[in-house]
């Protein structure tokens, strides 16, 4: 399996565990805001780290590092990915996976087989304005839909995540994406923040009083709803 990132070390990735992060390339998304485009839409094909040395780092470093992160990209775009994930869970780290939730069998499968501890799902946006944010027209919801009742049947740790965009994102979307996850754990609002390789253009973050606003009105539904990288 190709890794196209690797950050030997981070306290941020991976909530109460020091960890490493593994990037993966390619993603079914085109979301403008993405700060990670250079892992969608211009992938150097050449820019792979060696997976020995990956796991060589990792072997050196038990007892250092407690947790592997593995984000993109899109992980699950990935289907071998479940060879890596034993490999990394061999070793005795736990593991977190970062998706957008559009493979739900995949992600189903490898919670089932006890190859992920943590999962940090991305809820784009509100139902209706899920395929805009996403950028693909015409996006078919219902795996994003079984991705999301299947994290909320409690079979592995999880969050919910959204990145909010001044311009794609209002008191009423985080309303309506509080109520579709209700009864989750955890639900981070994080605000945009503008990057030189990004698929969109004339975005802006909100301001520090109206991400408070959005807390607030998902925290009616999510209790601990609360903000994250502010």
């Amino acid at each position: 399996m190709k890794i196209h990132g690797f950050q030997k070390m981070t306290m941020l990735d991976y909530p109460g565990r020091v960890a490493c992060t593994l990037f993966t390339a390619g993603c079914n998304f085109r979301c403008p805001f993405c700060h990670n485009a250079l892992l969608v839409t211009e992938i150097d094909a050449t820019a792979t780290y060696d997976e020995e040395e990956i796991f060589s780092y990792l072997q050196k470093r038990r007892g250092i590092l407690d947790g592997v992160a593995i984000t993109g990209g899109e992980p699950l775009l990935n289907r071998d990915i479940p060879q890596l994930l034993k490999r990394i869970k061999s070793l005795g780290y736990a593991v977190k996976l970062d998706t957008n939730g559009s493979y739900p069998e995949l992600l189903k499968n490898i919670v089932d087989e006890g190859l992920v501890d943590y999962v940090a799902m991305d809820m784009k946006n509100s139902k209706e304005k899920y395929a805009l944010t996403a950028g693909i027209p015409n996006l078919d919801l219902r795996p994003i839909e079984e991705s999301v009742a299947f994290l909320l049947s409690g079979k592995v740790d999880f969050e919910f995540r959204t990145t909010v965009v001044k311009e794609l994102h209002t008191e009423e979307d985080i309303a309506a994406i509080a109520d579709w996850i209700a009864g989750a754990p955890r639900y981070f609002l994080q605000n945009f923040q503008e990057s030189e390789h990004m698929i969109g253009a004339n975005l802006h973050a909100h301001t520090p009083e109206m991400l408070e606003k959005l807390r607030a009105v998902a925290a009616r539904k999510i209790p601990t709803a609360a903000l994250r990288g502010i």
